[in-house]
Formats: structure tokens, C-alpha cells, sequence
């Protein structure tokens, strides 16, 4: 091991099923050796990162107008009246999720 080009060994553990995407990805590349494909990957390879913030807030003031509609078909349906106030929440949360959608897709171009 002294004489060799790379001294410095890297481990890294991996499950059965990541073990076999990395060599299906290896087969993509008509390469062999995986110690030269990971080598590669590590120095030449790029990371995608998409910042979903926005999308997870827009699902979550979706699901808040569901359980609101949710409520009032139940209050209704019992006979029961509807109130000013919960369709007031209803379209401000609307209107968030439109300003949210206009940020999203200002930011996709």
C-alpha cells in the first residue's frame, strides 16, 4: 500500500438496493470497476437541490381549507347554519395559496 497512487482509503456503507442502483448506474457507463465510478461521481458528479418549502406550505394550507369544508358540509348537513367567518378563512387561505403558486412558479423560470 505504500507504494500506491491513492493511499487514503474512503468507506462508505450502502444497503443491498443502493448497491444495486450503483451498479445499474455503473452499466449505464460501461464501466467495471466501481472504485473508479465512485471516484468520479464524488469529484466530477453534481448535486440537484430543489427547495420545496413553498410546496410543502401550499399542501399544508390545502389541507387546512379541506378540514374546514369538511366542518362546515357536517354543520350543514346537520341542519346546522353556515358562518361568514369560515368562508372569510377560507378565501384568505385561498388567497395564500395563490401567492404561494405565483412565488412557485416565478421561481421555475
Amino acid at each position: 500500500m505504500v507504494n500506491r497512487k491513492r493511499s487514503i482509503i474512503l468507506r462508505c456503507p450502502v444497503t443491498a438496493e443502493e448497491r444495486e442502483l450503483i451498479e445499474r448506474k455503473m452499466a449505464q457507463l460501461q464501466t467495471k470497476r466501481i472504485g473508479a465510478y465512485l471516484r468520479k461521481m464524488a469529484i466530477d458528479g453534481y448535486i440537484i437541490y430543489v427547495d420545496t418549502r413553498d410546496i410543502k406550505e401550499m399542501n399544508k394550507l390545502l389541507s387546512a381549507i379541506g378540514r374546514n369544508i369538511n366542518q362546515i358540509a357536517k354543520r350543514v348537513n346537520a341542519g346546522g347554519p353556515t358562518y361568514q367567518a369560515d368562508m372569510e378563512e377560507i378565501r384568505e387561505r385561498l388567497d395564500q395559496i395563490w401567492q404561494l403558486q405565483r412565488r412557485i412558479l416565478l421561481s421555475q423560470r
